[in-house]
């Protein structure tokens, strides 16, 4: 199964236009919107009228049936899914592994920090950086990701 991963649109949903146009992006059957903000992904969904999984980022206020993490199970994987700033991600990622791990997942996804992240262990840790304001490089990036039961997740990140 093939999901798309997006984070830190931060209320520029006109980048969705282009993530959406980029190559593999129609074939995403999901997608998770790892926070900032959160209510973009209810335009991404009606945008691709797929489903989208989202939690809260330190940039959004309350929503009715959105948290600050989530775990999602897909083709065999569990994702952990939070916005990060919770798990001090500004300085590694060892506190966020951890709770995915406690969770029983085997794939951490997060944003927060708008730079784009592929650690592989225990526990496959992704981070999409920020499709509208990213800090790594000047375009923004998003993420495709292979899942396949007992298989490594095969991961392509995609900049704008």
């Amino acid at each position: 199964m093939k999901i798309g991963i997006v984070s830190d649109s931060h209320g520029d949903v006109r980048v969705f236009e282009d993530m959406l146009s980029a190559f593999g992006a129609a074939d995403a059957e999901m997608w998770l919107h790892a926070g900032d903000f959160a209510p973009d992904a209810d335009v991404l969904e009606e945008m691709t009228g797929k489903p989208v999984v989202r939690v809260l980022g330190n940039c959004d206020f309350h929503m009715e049936g959105v948290y600050d993490e989530t775990v999602v199970e897909i083709a065999g994987h569990r994702i952990f899914l939070t916005h990060g700033h919770l798990f001090n991600v500004r300085f590694d990622t060892a506190m966020l592994a951890e709770a995915a791990r406690e969770s029983g997942a085997d794939i951490a996804v997060y944003g927060h920090t708008h730079i784009a992240l592929e650690e592989r262990g225990d526990i496959t840790v992704l981070n999409p950086g920020s499709i509208a304001r990213p800090r790594d490089e000047r375009r923004g990036s998003f993420m495709l990701v292979e899942l396949s039961e007992d298989e490594k997740p095969a991961v392509t990140l995609i900049r704008i």
